[in-house]
């Protein structure tokens, strides 16, 4: 009987070795910028404290540069559950959720930290808890920065420049909105956009500064200029059906490392401005540096009392009062 035992006990040894108790679990992140953008920045290091954390229970792959599509397609693999989890930028967010739309609003913030403020607060919870009604969970923002126009036919100094260009914009009703007030002829398509550029399809575009050196606009666009105009997020997100069959503790690590993941890809983000600056100026674009900002603003004014029609007069009277 002992020997029968201790058999038993060496060929459940040796079954142990060599299957390992659990096999990792694997994760697709779906982002539509290349590798050092971003986006790229916040998924790699989130994917770094997930495989930590949990001893290598999880595994992930980032699926990157446009691979599954546009930002658009990637938030309905997203809801299917195709793409587990994403980081997308803010603007195309608000198809699904009117209270995303909040963020876009123009000179909304004027500071990081105070976008900061917001969007780690009370009020980026809500906003990121309204993706629930669309079959998806919100973690947390990471950022894309403070977008800037950029063109190829002139320079743009007061608002009455941008009369008739024909700009680039996100699929998002709210920036469509934005560059018609402004003057200028707005061009819903996705990302990448070079092609377009480098062909004339259209006249410029508008976007932070890392997107403006990582991608190489200053090879197909002249002019840049300094507007802010809108501080662009990214919401990192997560299909909701899947993130409800984690454990309770699970639940905790990844929403805890995407905001930690978050955190710090802002950090890289903002370390890095005057570096972008610096190398889309010694590529011969042309920046303005201190544009007429309150003309831009003077234009833009009909567009906050749209969104307490369109998102909610509650809503955005809580935001515009938290940022005073």
């Amino acid at each position: 009987m002992k020997r029968y035992i201790y058999f038993i006990f060496v060929l459940v040894l040796v079954v142990a070795l060599a299957f390992p108790v659990f096999a990792a679990r694997k994760m697709i992140i779906g982002i539509v910028t290349i590798p050092g953008s971003a986006q790229y920045i916040c998924a790699e290091k989130f994917k770094e404290l997930v495989e930590e954390r949990s001893g290598g229970r999880y595994k992930f792959e980032i699926k990157h540069s446009a691979s599954l599509g546009s930002e658009s397609s990637i938030i309905q693999q997203v809801q299917m559950g195709t793409v587990d989890i994403a980081i997308i930028t803010t603007g195309p967010v608000g198809n699904i959720s009117k209270k995303a739309n909040a963020i876009a609003l123009p000179f909304i913030f004027k500071s990081n930290e105070e976008a900061d403020r917001i969007l780690d607060g009370p009020i980026g919870q809500e906003i990121l808890d309204s993706l629930a009604a669309a079959g998806i969970k919100g973690l947390a923002f990471s950022e894309n920065g403070f977008r800037n126009l950029t063109n190829n036919v002139r320079p743009v100094h007061t608002v009455d420049d941008v009369k008739g260009l024909k700009i680039r914009t996100m699929e998002a009703p709210m920036h469509v909105k934005l560059w018609r007030l402004l003057g200028a002829n707005p061009t819903p398509m996705p990302w990448p956009i070079y092609t377009e550029l480098q062909q004339g399809t259209i006249d410029g575009q508008e976007n932070p500064l890392w997107v403006i050196d990582k991608y190489k606009l200053y090879e197909v666009q002249k002019y840049m200029t300094m507007t802010r105009h809108v501080y662009s997020s990214h919401v990192d997100m997560m299909n909701l059906r899947k993130f409800k069959k984690l454990s309770k503790a699970d639940q905790e690590l990844f929403i805890k490392s995407m905001h930690d993941a978050a955190v710090y890809q802002r950090k890289v983000n903002r370390d890095n401005n005057a570096k972008y600056m610096a190398n889309i100026k010694a590529h011969g674009m042309i920046v303005d540096e201190h544009p007429d900002i309150q003309s831009f603003r003077n234009k833009v004014t009909p567009i906050y009392e749209d969104a307490k029609r369109t998102i909610g007069r509650d809503f955005v009277e809580r935001l515009l009062r938290a940022v005073r």
